[in-house]
């Protein structure tokens, strides 16, 4: 897997000149990821190839588990880096963290990848198939990153995903895959916490159906 690389130009000082820029960017100061992001905002190459590092592994999950493909993942995981290179101005720490902030440029990346490359889409009623998952200890008992192990499991898992729709796919990938709460992924997806549940638990429901009709103890 290639790392995102871009050029920030001409490398600034190590550091801000002043906490002014601390404060203009919003970002609190004594967190070393708002330090880095600050770095970055400065001007420093450095600082921007260390917050790539830092987070190329998790873009480059989401993208793949969104679309199958490890070639179209590298090139998105590209897109999202140029993305964030071109808006990190506009992340604000008192709005939420970077991780939270960069799952949500990633989202939106992809939604639009989607809808530009015109995916087919599951077009059928999948409200009236699933059955409603309200008993306790769901999460417990089904989690897809547990329940199955190997590469052809592994294989067989992502293709199940791809027979989600979006949204059932989007946050069952938050979730089971990239382990965020439920908070953040509400704050990723912009919808209410109730429906971020709602979506995860019609979401592993399917994908239960679709792993036991290929065979696989879930």
């Amino acid at each position: 897997m290639g790392t995102a690389t871009l050029s920030l130009g001409r490398a600034g000082a190590n550091r801000p000149a002043s906490e002014a820029l601390y404060r203009a960017a919003g970002i609190r100061l004594l967190n070393p990821e708002y330090d880095l992001i600050a770095r970055c905002l400065s001007g420093d190459s450095a600082a921007w190839e260390e917050l790539v590092r830092l987070h190329t592994r998790h873009v480059y999950s989401m993208c793949y588990r969104f679309t199958g493909s490890a070639s179209e993942s590298q090139d998105l995981a590209q897109e999202v880096f140029l993305r964030v290179f071109r808006t990190l101005k506009s992340f604000r720490a008192a709005e939420g963290s970077f991780p939270t902030w960069l799952a949500r440029v990633s989202r939106n990346l992809l939604i639009d990848h989607y809808r530009r490359t015109k995916q087919e889409r599951i077009t059928d009623s999948i409200e009236e198939q699933l059955p409603t998952l309200e008993q306790e200890g769901t999460e417990a008992a089904w989690r897809p990153d547990r329940a199955i192990a190997g590469r052809e499991a592994s294989e067989l898992l992502q293709a199940a995903l791809q027979k989600l729709s979006p949204e059932l796919r989007e946050a069952v990938i938050l979730r089971d895959l990239q382990e965020m709460e439920y908070r953040e992924i509400a704050q990723v997806l912009d919808i209410p916490e109730g429906t971020v549940k709602s979506r995860i638990n019609r979401g592993r429901a399917e994908l239960g159906r679709l792993l036991r009709k290929q065979k696989l103890a879930v």
